[in-house]
């Protein structure tokens, strides 16, 4: 069954079959994330090229992503933006759950760190102002994205920054507060480790503002302001913000120097959580904001339009390692339904159709 349970271009999401697997030809795998893995597609009667996520059945339920997914999918269909890598279509079969994005070759900023790029304080100033624009967009829409970090932001060819991977992301209705703890520690606010400590008072969108602090220190200096690690216990890590400082070289410009501690004010009160805030600032006062969204400014670094700007083991992992490899996946399918009529797994099956009928748009 290759049912699509989400489509952008046709949003009635239940029972549509107007895209399938069949649909794509599989070009190459690319990468690793939340959703599972990635590979580049090209749809057939296009020829326009996508990112294509896929994650297997069996593994989601395994490891209780199944709300996850949809979750991310829920909020996927309904965003649109020249800073957000966005969702096109969505579909499965038997074995998989696929997500069609954006393609965007220019990598990820983490790529590029592990490249030894050095970025300029103009570049990641534009990268700032870009990613800032995605945040005011999501909190219209009532979404803290809770995963800013340089992986989860990847390059187009002309080396715009879009941000991607909403597969912790919260919904919060108007004057509420989230209160389950989710991010990548290092990259965390303050008050999200407060939740740890059962203290519970709640986070809103200024966690958002704080890792895109802790991203532009990582990328200006290529190392985080704060030392700690995933096992680093949270009563700690709150010390730490309480009696460490970042420290800001000299080298670095008095704007940069401005911006970076109004981003990583430990109060989440007094924290710059805000377009029109970051605008107010004397160090941004010369940025033209309707050239940014229109992605007039060059940012400064272009990703080599050369080379595929990833890691090229996820190809070998793909055609040596993968029990299950995407491009075998026609033959394996039709086999299997030859010896048994069936996929073998009908729980997972009718859990996934479950949810296919019940993410809607209008379930939003």
């Amino acid at each position: 069954s290759s049912n699509v349970f989400c489509s952008k271009p046709n949003t009635s999401c239940i029972n549509s079959v107007d895209f399938n697997f069949d649909h794509f030809q599989i070009l190459r795998a690319i990468g690793k994330g939340s959703f599972g893995k990635v590979c580049i597609v090209q749809k057939k009667d296009t020829k326009k090229m996508y990112a294509m996520k896929y994650m297997n059945k069996l593994k989601c339920v395994e490891r209780n992503e199944v709300r996850n997914v949809f979750k991310e999918l829920q909020i996927m269909q309904n965003l649109e933006h020249p800073f957000l890598v966005n969702f096109w279509y969505s579909f499965q079969d038997e074995e998989d759950m696929f997500m069609v994005v954006d393609l965007l070759l220019g990598g990820d900023l983490r790529y590029h760190l592990q490249q030894n790029v050095h970025f300029t304080e103009s570049t990641v100033k534009h990268y700032v102002c870009e990613i800032a624009l995605a945040l005011h967009y999501l909190r219209n829409k009532h979404i803290i994205h809770r995963d800013i970090k340089p992986d989860n932001i990847l390059l187009d060819e002309h080396g715009h920054a879009h941000l991607t991977d909403f597969n912790i992301a919260a919904i919060v209705k108007e004057d509420l507060k989230a209160t389950s703890i989710a991010g990548t520690k290092p990259y965390m606010a303050p008050e999200l480790f407060q939740s740890f400590e059962g203290t519970h008072p709640g986070y809103s969108f200024a966690v958002d503002w704080w890792s895109l602090g802790i991203t532009a220190y990582e990328l200006l200096r290529g190392q985080r302001p704060y030392i700690m690690r995933t096992n680093t216990p949270a009563n700690d890590i709150l010390q730490t913000f309480h009696k460490a400082y970042p420290c800001y070289p000299s080298a670095w410009s008095t704007g940069i120097k401005s911006l970076l501690p109004k981003l990583l004010c430990v109060d989440a009160q007094k924290r710059i959580s805000s377009l029109s805030e970051l605008q107010e600032l004397e160090y941004l006062s010369d940025v033209n904001w309707d050239a940014v969204l229109s992605k007039q400014i060059p940012p400064g670094f272009l990703p080599n339009r050369r080379r595929l700007n990833c890691d090229p083991t996820f190809e070998l992992e793909e055609m040596i390692l993968e029990s299950k490899p995407l491009h075998k996946k026609k033959k394996r399918l039709a086999r299997k339904t030859k010896e048994s009529g069936s996929d073998g797994s009908p729980q997972v099956a009718s859990l996934l159709l479950l949810h296919n009928v019940t993410v809607t748009p209008q379930s939003l």
